[in-house]
């Protein structure tokens, strides 16, 4: 589980946590054999473990204003409801067949030997409601070719995600928004009257996120750990987000040089970290600087 802070096309890692499958909480000794310490014994999900996160990197001041992750963790309610409890703004992926139902939706008390309420309506896959709705093409940002543009629907909607009724059926949950762009399907608590291009650039903006944990195993060796301890692997990962670090303070550095005229600029603030740590000076001198506000923070 990886989460990411990102201020515009600026990402830095600030957590880096393994997910252990029950196999493992439930195998103390293979747990004690890889030297897992015993609070990690415990078997969390992946939504546990990244509301524990958020709430470790807001205790140490960490301000931030959109939470964003992938469909892994919003299909989770739990975890929804994790971010709602922390009164946090948030965007997350959601599968397809998602039950919804319509904002007008009333629950009818119960009669007889009903011992719950029923909806006035069937609840239905977030695909075939957003169907339903006009598509607009919607530029949320202009990157290195030009405008990043998809089309996108959305739509008010209850979730069906609370208690069951019938069938395995949930009753409706908060009100909330169902977006959608390039078949990929989101929900998110955003005010009603935030606008779809707004809505689009807050779903989008979790690609720096994504391009800074692929640049984390594919530049820096994140994926390259072949160790079978627990403290070497987070050690390992630790380095890397380290190394991630500085090699983002060196490109940040270069594009303010670029901007004062100082120096050539790199051809890209995206520029392969490769490329940044041949340029990087044999010796340099620790520098210690505050993280300025971000705007999103992202699970993995």
């Amino acid at each position: 589980m990886s989460l990411t802070l990102a201020r515009e096309e600026v990402p830095v890692p600030v957590a880096l946590r393994l997910f252990l499958p029950e196999t493992w909480t439930g195998d103390p000794a293979r747990c004690a054999r890889a030297r897992v310490p015993a609070a990690a014994m415990t078997a969390r999900t992946k939504g546990e473990i990244a509301l524990a996160e958020i709430d470790r990197v807001r205790a140490a001041g960490v301000r931030f204003e959109i939470a964003l992750a992938d469909a892994g963790y919003g299909a989770s309610a739990e975890f929804r409801h994790g971010l709602d409890e922390r009164r946090l703004a948030w965007a997350v992926g959601i599968p397809r067949n998602q039950k919804v139902y319509g904002t007008s939706v009333r629950l009818i008390p119960p009669t007889g030997r009903k011992r719950r309420p029923v909806p006035d309506e069937e609840p239905r896959e977030a695909e075939a409601v957003l169907a339903e709705r006009p598509w607009r093409r919607i530029a949320w940002r202009r990157g290195t070719k030009g405008a990043l543009a998809a089309r996108f629907a959305a739509t008010r909607v209850r979730v069906g995600d609370g208690p069951t009724f019938a069938n395995s059926r949930h009753l409706p949950g908060e009100e909330a928004w169902r977006s959608s762009g390039e078949r990929k399907y989101y929900l998110s608590n955003l005010p009603p009257k935030t606008s779809l291009r707004a809505l689009a650039a807050a779903i989008k903006a979790r690609w720096v996120c994504e391009q800074a944990h692929q640049q984390l195993k594919q530049e820096l060796g994140l994926s390259h750990f072949e160790g079978r301890s627990w403290t070497g692997l987070h050690r390992h990962a630790l380095m890397t987000c380290i190394a991630f670090a500085y090699l983002q303070h060196l490109r940040l550095a270069a594009h303010r040089q670029a901007r004062l005229g100082k120096n050539a600029a790199p051809r890209s603030r995206t520029a392969p970290f490769a490329e940044l740590a041949r340029r990087a000076p044999r010796h340099h001198r620790p520098t210690v600087r505050a993280l300025r506000p971000t705007h999103a923070m992202s699970a993995l």
